[in-house]
């Protein structure tokens, strides 16, 4: 038995040895010299974002359209020229969306209008005093119109066939919102998101038994887009914490909403080697029940070695969408929040397999059986070949044993054919720890 686990051990090792030599689709030219990262294209049969003549973003771009930015101006002009022609954005250091247009940072304080205060609004809606139903009047007419004075500088909307790229190690997007909106064939790589918050949450004490902070502005929304690629970039609330906001009302005043969202007829999209870190509502897809006539048949999105790392659920949550995801890993530390990572909603189709998960061991740990969430009844997913703390685990059995009553079908009736490579789970957290996320190592 010894020599035999010796041997297998060896053989984990050099498996390992050579998916780290391996090349990483989508990186391997850039790596060798072959062309411009920014003019590269999702490889073929890399994900449902290949289906259908596959995502080439801007790389057709000629000369007079490609840029280099380096603040929220630049990028908003780059992004605004010439609508529909391929596009090359090469992003340089550190863009924080909430500028002035001649580059004075703005505040909170610089948005609110028409009389409006964070202490005002905490004194008029106080439950004690407001009761359980939703804000109205002067005050919270005030926080709308402060908002959309917020709105005007963070949403930066991308056009068809674009390539946004961060150059080298230090391409930061801060507080901004990425809006890819009714566009097709789009590519946004090796890009820090950093802290998209929203300086006027709304109360809404109907939200769950007690009341909940709702905020605006993902990181990067897909909304009725088609033929995407999110690649290598990181998703980080960074200078901004959950943790460190403050409560009110007995809820925490959340200024973050999602890192990524792909709804309303959103289809054709590849996410691979990306960092989502430290969030509570990372990933969603389709944004409501009542979405069928856009989403039933759409939405249709590829994960694959990406990282998450810390972050509370929906990673993703869906509805309606035929979903793979595969060869991720989720990784929560001791004391972490952490709610569940697959949430299954209504028509989810969600394949999950040869996933790692490390996950805290011990009395206050968390155990496999939460990984899945039940949003809808009578739903399904597949789920086979997952490994947690290094060993496998079957995922859906352990969430239907702790879930008698709300138990979940084993197959959502379909197969995944667009992977490109698919590692063992053993070999997932070293890949992922070396190729994931946002870094120079696009432009080495």
């Amino acid at each position: 038995m010894r020599r035999a686990a010796t041997a297998g051990g060896a053989g984990i090792a050099l498996a390992l040895v050579c998916a780290l030599a391996a090349p990483v689709p989508g990186v391997a030219a850039e790596r060798h010299g072959a062309h411009d990262p920014a003019r590269a294209v999702l490889p073929e049969g890399d994900g449902w974002g290949s289906a259908a003549g596959g995502v080439t973003g801007g790389s057709a771009a000629d000369r007079d359209h490609v840029y280099t930015v380096a603040t929220r101006a630049e990028l908003a002009e780059a992004l605004a020229d010439d609508p529909g022609e391929p596009r090359i954005i090469r992003v340089t250091g550190a863009i924080d969306a909430n500028t002035a247009p001649d580059g004075t940072p703005l505040t909170c304080d610089d948005y609110a209008t028409d009389g409006y205060s964070l202490d005002a609004y905490l004194a008029a809606y106080d439950p004690d005093v407001w009761g359980d139903v939703e804000p109205s009047g002067p005050l919270e007419d005030a926080r709308v119109a402060s908002a959309a004075r917020q709105a005007e500088r963070v949403l930066l909307p991308i056009g068809s066939h674009t390539t946004l790229i961060g150059v080298g190690d230090d391409a930061r997007l801060l507080g901004a919102t990425l809006d890819v909106r009714g566009v097709e064939n789009v590519i946004v790589r090796n890009l820090t998101f950093e802290d998209t918050f929203d300086c006027f949450p709304q109360w809404d004490p109907t939200d769950g038994d007690t009341g909940n902070w709702n905020s605006e502005y993902d990181s990067l929304v897909l909304y009725g887009a088609e033929r995407v690629w999110v690649d290598h970039n990181t998703f980080t609330d960074g200078r901004r914490p959950d943790a460190d906001q403050p409560e009110y009302f007995g809820r925490l005043f959340q200024q973050h909403d999602g890192q990524l969202d792909i709804v309303r007829g959103t289809d054709l999209v590849t996410v691979s080697w990306n960092e989502f870190t430290e969030h509570d509502k990372t990933i969603l897809l389709g944004n409501s029940d009542g979405a069928s006539a856009d989403d039933r048949g759409r939405l249709r999105t590829t994960f694959h070695h990406n990282l998450f790392h810390n972050v509370n659920e929906r990673a993703p949550r869906v509805r309606y969408g035929q979903v793979d995801v595969y060869n991720n890993h989720f990784r929560q530390d001791r004391g972490a929040r952490y709610g569940y990572s697959w949430g299954i909603g209504i028509e989810s189709a969600l394949v999950a397999e040869h996933n790692a998960f490390t996950l805290p061991r011990g009395p206050e740990g968390t155990t496999p059986d939460r990984v899945l969430h039940r949003w809808t009844p009578g739903t399904s997913v597949t789920e086979g070949g997952n490994w947690v703390n290094g060993r496998p685990v079957d995922l859906l059995g352990a969430y239907n044993a702790a879930n008698p009553d709300a138990a979940l079908g084993d197959d959502v009736g379909w197969t995944p054919e667009l992977r490109p490579r698919v590692d063992h789970p053993l070999l997932v957290p070293a890949l992922v720890r070396a190729h994931a996320g946002a870094g120079e190592r696009l432009w080495r």
